[in-house]
């Protein structure tokens, strides 16, 4: 039976690497602003509570991103059947982030990943590039470090 301290240390590495790659795309602004598709954003890409006028400290938005990251982990968790290296966790974790956990529930990448297809899985991400109808260079790049850290170990 896994112990609960390496459950904890792999649910900490996952938050690790996700938050890395979160905050290297999505950027710490402190005011609300207009996502490309009209959603209003705060903090990390945060959208949930976010509201026009909203003005956030650096640790709030730390908050933001702590609570929001681990609700996508959970739903990582809740959608994968098979088992996950940190690096694969982080990659999902980040896409959830940002794309949202139905996104994924109806994915082909989720199918692929769940069906054994781990390669074909991880080439989904290229196709994930897209918002509003337009491709976004900030998801290219995004979608290819999140299938880097998807082939770790293939």
């Amino acid at each position: 039976m896994i112990s609960k301290r390496l459950v904890a240390a792999s649910f900490t590495a996952t938050l690790c690497v996700a938050s890395a790659v979160v905050t290297h795309f999505e950027g710490l602004r402190s005011k609300t602003y207009f996502d490309p598709v009209g959603v209003p954003t705060i903090c990390y890409g945060h959208t949930a509570t976010a509201a026009v006028g909203q003005v956030k400290s650096a640790d709030e938005c730390q908050r933001l991103l702590d609570s929001d990251l681990t609700v996508a982990i959970n739903a990582v968790d809740a959608l994968v059947k098979v088992p996950l290296t940190v690096e694969r966790r982080a990659a999902l974790v980040s896409f959830v982030y940002n794309v949202g956990q139905g996104k994924l529930a109806g994915s082909t990448l989720l199918r692929k990943l769940n069906d054994g297809d781990v390669a074909g899985a991880c080439a989904e991400f290229d196709l994930w590039v897209f918002a509003g109808g337009v491709k976004l260079n900030g998801l290219v790049a995004r979608r290819a470090e999140e299938r880097e850290l998807c082939e770790v170990g293939l």
